[in-house]
């Protein structure tokens, strides 16, 4: 698998709000659910990130509603759960090495140079 992450926060949100088929506007209310407000997408954003990952092949369509504004529900790939699990383990790392700098009193330690 090609280098794929760090993935922006945007992408990493969008990945995790198709783990179940969800269409743009769903994924944008789950995304600022998921943060409490916030992250925001916007259309372009979204729309830009869901054309991307297509191409990408981390997610795919599910199902288009072929009435009147056609609107597609989107879901994650097993490449792009691969992408996800490789960026979750990277976090993980980044979460346990930032947990190696904290002192018995929980504050982050800081080292002195001496010179």
């Amino acid at each position: 698998m090609e280098k794929n992450t760090p993935l922006t926060e945007a992408l990493f949100y969008i990945l995790l709000s198709v783990r179940k088929p969800n269409h743009g506007y769903g994924i944008i209310q789950e995304v600022e659910s998921l943060t409490g407000g916030r992250v925001m997408l916007g259309p372009g954003t979204l729309y830009g990130a869901i054309q991307t990952m297509t191409a990408k092949g981390w997610i795919e369509i599910y199902s288009q509603e072929t009435a009147s504004r056609k609107k597609k529900e989107y879901i994650i790939t097993d490449l792009g759960r691969a992408v996800f699990a490789q960026e979750r383990r990277r976090l993980e790392e980044l979460l346990g090495n930032a947990g190696l700098m904290e002192g018995a009193d929980g504050q982050v330690c800081t080292v002195l140079r001496q010179g």
